[in-house]
């Protein structure tokens, strides 16, 4: 019988959450900051294909160690090619979603356009940590919002 993976990454979407990001933190609501200035410098070109190379970097050494089940195009592939999931990842960035099954449907990883995040639901300790690591190389940060564990 055949998973129904987009099922399962329904369903891991109500999971507890960590977002992957440029910020080491959730800014707080009301900051004297100016975030959603520097949220839109971000995604304009150059600066947005930057950040598309950075979580690339992070989803294709994430491949090295687990399974990726990718969805593309009302599809899921297996472990795409590297140039593939680069090319996915970069056009669901800019006008579209990606999601990212991680070993069988355990966990999942999203990227959305309009975002300079992407979100990882229900890691275990270990993938946690090794994303951590991932985040960190290719200088992002990896954090919960408040509430969410």
């Amino acid at each position: 019988m055949e998973k129904d993976f987009d099922k399962i990454a329904e369903r891991l979407l109500e999971a507890p959450y960590w977002v992957i990001d440029m910020l080491p933190m959730q800014v707080p609501q009301g900051s004297a900051g100016q975030f959603f200035t520097v949220e839109r410098y971000y995604l304009e070109a150059p600066q947005h294909e930057r950040m598309c190379c950075r979580f690339a970097d992070v989803l294709l050494k994430l491949n090295c160690y687990h399974d990726l089940m990718v969805s593309h195009d009302d599809a899921w592939f297996s472990n795409p090619g590297p140039a593939m999931l680069v090319e996915w990842l970069t056009v669901a960035l800019r006008r579209g979603h990606l999601c990212a099954l991680i070993d069988d449907g355990a966990s999942l990883i999203t990227a959305s356009s309009g975002n300079i995040c992407m979100t990882l639901y229900n890691p275990s300790p270990d993938l946690l940590q090794l994303v951590r690591q991932l985040a960190a190389a290719a200088g992002l940060f990896l954090w919960q919002p408040k509430g969410k564990s």
